[in-house]
Parts: structure tokens; C-alpha cells; sequence
């Protein structure tokens, strides 16, 4: 069996896939983005039709069940549990981290959305197993949102768990991001609005993961 804590400590690239942006998730099309190089999945549908997205959470679940991209479902801790996912991703007004972890249990993985110091201490205290930090840059997905900008890396020094930077990243703002050192992100149309998002996502992978250069990975 895969260790899905092991899997997140070796993550780098994270992809939403939002409902708004991609109608509908199919088998081959997460097994090619696994096969691209990216390491985690997330399926979030902020539509309130949720027997749809049981429907795509169980189609992703079992296409990535045997490869070493987890599956990470978000906001609802029932369809992560009834689709057998790797975890469920948490924003600040979700259940607790504590509840969810006495649901999900240790092996399964929990991320939670911040926004500053306050929330990402609070959310590792709690026993989350990553944060998704931002919105680094304003993005239409979160609308009313105020971006943060790249100045909170020298901020989070104190939080252990992986943080993965995420708000509007694309190939052509990559590169502030490996230049501060920060090597995980999280993003959604970035590539799922690229002309060949397989492409795009191994291009993504291979910057992300590059062997040649020593700079600390956030």
C-alpha cells in the first residue's frame, strides 16, 4: 500500500480541478495528468449539484488509486469518504481539522486553506497535513478575495508542514515563485485552460522538480 504521508512530503505540483472550469472529470484524462508529473489532485465543485460530484470524486478516486498521484477532495468530508479519497482539503469556516481527522483518520490526509500566519499556526497545531496558502495573486475563482502577494514566505519559516503557494499561478509568474524558493503550488487554470493541459502540466512538473538548484522548498 502507498503511503499517502510520504507521497505529500515528495509533492510539488497540485491541481485543482474545478467544476467551473472543467465540466467533467474522466479516467483518462486524471491518468494522463498523473502520468505528466502531477502529484496531487484535487476535485472541487462549488455547485450545490453533489451527486455529480460524488459521480467525478468516485471516477478520480479509481483512477488514481494505483499511481502515486493522491486524490484530495474538497470541502465535503462525506464524498471523501464514499469516493475512498486520499483526503479532503478544509477552508477556515469547514469542519475542524479534529473532527475531520476522527473521521478520516491518521493515514488520510487533511490541507486547510489560510491566508496569514495566525490561520496557518492554528491549522498545523490542529494536526493539518499541509496548508494551501494564498491567494498570492486576485483570481476570478476566489472572487472579493485580497490577493496576499509573494512577501509571505519570509513570514511562515515557523509552520512544518508542506505549504503549497496558490492563487493565479501560470507559466508566466512561475518564475518569481522558483527565484524566492518556493517549490509547491497549487493551481487550477494554469493548465486546465491551456491548449495541451498535459503538456502544460509536465512543463509545470519539470520546473517544479528540477534537480539543479539547492534553494530551499516551501
Amino acid at each position: 500500500m502507498r503511503s499517502r504521508k510520504k507521497l505529500l512530503q515528495q509533492s510539488r505540483l497540485y491541481l485543482l480541478i474545478d467544476k467551473r472550469v472543467v465540466k467533467t472529470a474522466t479516467l483518462g484524462f486524471a491518468k494522463r495528468l498523473a502520468q505528466a508529473g502531477v502529484d496531487i489532485i484535487q476535485l472541487r465543485d462549488k455547485s450545490p449539484a453533489l451527486g455529480e460530484f460524488l459521480k467525478d470524486a468516485h471516477i478520480l478516486s479509481k483512477a488514481l488509486k494505483k499511481t502515486r498521484t493522491l486524490f484530495i477532495v474538497n470541502d465535503y468530508l462525506d464524498i471523501a469518504l464514499l469516493s475512498d479519497s486520499d483526503g479532503v482539503h478544509l477552508g477556515q469556516s469547514d469542519i475542524p481539522v479534529k473532527e475531520a481527522r476522527r473521521l478520516l483518520g491518521q493515514d488520510k490526509i487533511i490541507g486547510v486553506s489560510c491566508s496569514n500566519l495566525k490561520e496557518a499556526l492554528r491549522a498545523q497545531k490542529e494536526g493539518a497535513d499541509y496548508i494551501g496558502f494564498g491567494p498570492i495573486f486576485k483570481t476570478s475563482l476566489k472572487p472579493g478575495v485580497k490577493a496576499v502577494g509573494l512577501n509571505w514566505i519570509k513570514d511562515l519559516k515557523r509552520i512544518r508542514v508542506p505549504i503549497f503557494a496558490i492563487g493565479d499561478i501560470n507559466s508566466d509568474n512561475l518564475s518569481k515563485f522558483i527565484a524566492l524558493g518556493i517549490r509547491r503550488v497549487a493551481l487550477c487554470r494554469g493548465i486546465l485552460q491551456a491548449k495541451d493541459k498535459v503538456k502544460t502540466a509536465a512543463y509545470f512538473a519539470k520546473k517544479l522538480k528540477s534537480k539543479n538548484d539547492s534553494i530551499r522548498m516551501c
